[in-house]
């Protein structure tokens, strides 16, 4: 690309060219140096003096030509009409950008030669009168011999050139008009401006094909001589030879530098110490080895030498050596658990049998635990005390947002900025080929085109393969296999089935409010007293006060928003403990609302279930269990079912089928048929902007439209769950014991569920089973008759007379 730069300069405001006219018969004249613009051809231009600008800017603004004119003296900054060519090629603006450095460029392409005739005084850039010259259409037989001949020289130096597009050569085949590819050879090919010139200004055909083939000539006589030269030399110095007297000229280079070789041969030293000492397997102290005399013939300043060293770094840095055995203390780890963690039983005593094997069975392939439970209730602190218990060391890779394989496998090393994976990088900042290693948030990883992260964690997390796990960027069998990895996720749907296969899973269920209780007193309240600079003694928590922050400021499976809660408390303490106003403080549930607001949680079931239509049911989140409040309404209209709240496909089927079940038992219910075709349902599920979906929100559906129908209240002290069919079976759900929770958060005392999820409430903390009444349906019926008390149905066939509720 040419240029008439010499100081780039920032871009001035065009204000004087957008009010200039420049009459219909003149020209915008763009003056360049060192290189020519012909006919049909299309070339980007870099210009920066301010007189070119304002020409190119004013030609866009009005969408005219401007006139490419090469400078007669290159060194010339502002030339004047003297200094230009008198004979220049018409253009247009394809294009016209600025750069950041403040250059601006314009592609321009070339459409006629045109002859200056005077140049207009009054313009910040040159205006100038012209005359089109016109393309002669000579054919004779001079002509058609110069073609050929041109043709045959331009294919010829064309080949001598490298990295000539297969395009171009056979643009110059194809060319049938002379004049054209005299233009095209004289551009494309290595000839000076001013013989450019010199061919442009040729307007006859005979002179200007006389004109590039001699330039032709002189370039093909240059380009053979210099192969012949090229060819002579590698055949008088063999590789070795050449070798010899590179290095022999990079160490005369580095001696006049001052900088000779004695660090590069310390760094050498120090890199085959460490590779001896990292007690690598035989196969990576081979390659070691091998990289590192690669390393000794390499200049410092290389890219290559920076690739290698950093490789040969990633290699001694890793730990390679057998971990030491595991030091597992049963009773000891169980104290630790105990410690570091409130409830959680069940969690505990397998995290305990987990450690027993490992104990007795060192050398065991144990299993891959999988903690999955809501936000907040201890997944990663668990990881944690499991590495306590082993006495290894713990390391953390988030998985969150992980989309590209790379991420696990690592870079090759052929990329610039390669590293290994996360995989690797963790153990090397462990510093332990047998620590502990969380992989947390699995349930989040995405794929795109960069590849699946879940199918590179297989290899990984295979007890029969990670023995020989290999990274991209190490490129060489790493055995995994001595490693224990522990996984995190708040949802197993998310998580690929072969990778789900290879763990175990183990829930996390959220927290009752008593063992909230006693986990603040324990944990949240002396790591909040801490953190916020106070001393002991200058803040107390009531325990009224602390379950007032559990039950109306929070309501979360876990306990993370409840220390929250706790630690702005102790925020405003220790404002008045550093103003002096108070030496210690006591809170009271009294005082909650002065610092944290007014109560956040309602009891919304007394408040939302008092009008027949509506009824209470369970849902499960990631975040855990919650209360989902189901409200039907019926209008005047031709029998149609509404549908309102962001609900999925599933629980729009299943409102569909619950209005079919309640018309199929219209007469039980005492409805009168006739008025479903006359009415209008709207079922509507507030929190409209969330997006609800799933099968379990059946039974509190059909039990809302049953209500509204017989305009008999639901009871406001009971939630249910249940998918129901056409036959009106209610059949089992999932998150059973997270929405039990849920339940008893928000103060409901019955729960209905299905008869198949009996055997769940195993799993159901005891202080669930004591507050909480079960009933258990095998049909909607049964949910009718303990949902709306009033109504009296049939009892359900099978079931036994006088049977009490199920707890």
């Amino acid at each position: 690309m040419s240029a008439d730069t010499t100081t780039p300069q920032r871009d001035r405001p065009a204000a004087s060219s957008a009010v200039l006219v420049v009459p219909a018969d003149a020209l915008v004249i763009v003056p360049i140096r060192n290189v020519v613009l012909f006919p049909r051809m299309i070339l980007p231009l870099t210009i920066s003096r301010e007189p070119s600008v304002l020409a190119a800017q004013h030609a866009v603004k009005t969408g005219r030509p401007v006139g490419i004119l090469l400078q007669r003296n290159a060194e010339i900054e502002i030339p004047g009409p003297d200094d230009l060519c008198q004979l220049g090629t018409l253009a247009s603006i394809l294009r016209y950008v600025t750069l950041p450095d403040g250059a601006h460029v314009i592609v321009c392409q070339g459409e006629q030669r045109f002859r200056v005739a005077g140049y207009l005084p009054g313009y910040p850039f040159p205006v100038a009168t012209m005359v089109r010259i016109e393309e002669p259409e000579e054919t004779d037989s001079e002509i058609e011999a110069r073609l050929l001949r041109l043709r045959e020289r331009a294919v010829e130096v064309l080949q001598y050139q490298p990295q000539v597009s297969p395009e171009l050569l056979t643009a110059v085949r194809s060319i049938s008009q002379a004049g054209a590819l005299a233009d095209l050879v004289a551009s494309v090919t290595e000839i000076k401006a001013a013989d450019q010139q010199r061919v442009l200004e040729a307007v006859n055909l005979a002179p200007r094909l006389d004109i590039v083939l001699d330039c032709l000539l002189q370039r093909l006589e240059v380009l053979r001589l210099s192969r012949e030269i090229d060819e002579r030399t590698k055949a008088n110095i063999d590789q070795r030879q050449r070798e010899y007297l590179l290095r022999e000229q990079l160490r005369s280079i580095q001696k006049e530098l001052g900088e000779g070789d004695a660090g590069n041969a310390r760094e050498i030293e120090s890199l085959r110490k460490a590779i001896a000492e990292a007690q690598m397997p035989d196969e990576v102290a081979t390659q070691a080895h091998k990289e590192l005399q690669r390393l000794e013939h390499l200049s410092d300043g290389s890219a290559e030498y920076s690739m290698l060293r950093t490789y040969l770094d990633w290699l001694v840095e890793l730990p390679w050596k057998e971990p030491e055995a595991d030091r597992i203390e049963i009773a000891a780890a169980r104290k630790i658990l105990d410690d570091d963690h409130f409830g959680l039983d069940q969690v505990k005593r397998r995290i305990v049998e987990f450690l027993a094997v490992r104990k007795l069975k060192p050398g065991g392939h144990g299993p891959i635990l999988c903690f999955v439970g809501p936000p907040g209730v201890g997944k990663t602190s668990l990881g944690q005390s499991i590495a306590r218990a082993l006495g290894r060391k713990f390391v953390r890779a988030s998985l969150g947002g992980v989309h590209d394989e790379a991420e696990i496998r690592g870079h090759r090393r052929t990329y610039i900025g390669a590293l290994p994976g996360n995989i690797i990088q963790a153990i090397r900042k462990a510093g332990s080929r047998g620590c502990v290693m969380m992989l947390d948030e699995i349930d989040k990883l995405g794929s795109g085109l960069q590849g699946d992260p879940s199918a590179a964690l297989l290899e990984v997390l295979d007890p029969e393969q990670n023995n020989s796990f290999r990274d991209n960027y190490l490129a060489l069998p790493y055995d995994l296999s001595r490693m224990l990895f522990i996984t995190t996720a708040n949802v197993l749907d998310s998580i690929p089935g072969p990778l789900r296969d290879r763990m175990e899973i183990i829930e996390l269920p959220g927290y009752t409010q008593e063992e909230k209780l006693e986990i603040a007193r324990r944990y949240l309240v002396a790591r909040q007293i801490d953190q916020n600079g106070l001393k002991d003694g200058q803040i107390d928590f009531a325990d009224a006060a602390l379950l007032a922050i559990i039950r109306d400021y929070t309501r979360e499976a876990g306990v993370r928003s409840l220390e929250r809660q706790i630690g702005a408390v102790c925020r405003r303490a220790a404002v008045n403990i550093a103003e002096g106003t108070i030496q210690a403080m006591h809170v009271e549930e009294g005082a909650l609302a002065g610092i944290l607001g007014p109560v956040r949680y309602d009891n919304e079931v007394a408040l939302r279930t008092g009008l027949a239509g509506v009824a209470t049911g369970l849902a499960w989140t990631p975040a855990g269990g919650d209360i989902l409040f189901i409200e039907a309404s019926r209008t005047a209209g031709d029998g149609r079912l509404i549908l309102t709240g962001q609900l999925g496909e599933v629980m729009k089927e299943s409102a569909q089928a619950a209005l079919t079940l309640v018309k199929t038992r219209a007469a039980s219910l005492g409805i009168e048929v006739a008025c479903f075709a006359k009415t209008n349902v709207h079922v509507h599920v507030p929190a409209g902007a969330i997006p609800k979906d799933g099968p379990s929100a059946g039974v509190a559906m059909f039990v809302a439209m049953a209500s509204l129908f017989t305009d008999l209240p639901v009871r406001n002290d009971t939630a249910m769950t249940g998918e129901i069919s056409l036959r009106g079976l209610v059949l089992p759900v999932g998150g059973i014991k997270d929405k039990v929770l849920a339940a008893m958060r928000a103060g409901i005392a019955r729960v209905l569920l299905p008869a198949r999820n009996r055997r769940d409430l195993e799993e159901v903390p005891t202080q669930a089973k004591e507050r909480l009444e079960f009933v258990f349906l095998e049909n909607v019926d049964d949910a009718v008759r303990n949902a709306m008390p009033e109504r009296a149905l049939p009892k359900a066939a099978g079931a036994l007379p006088g049977e009490p509720p199920d707890r």
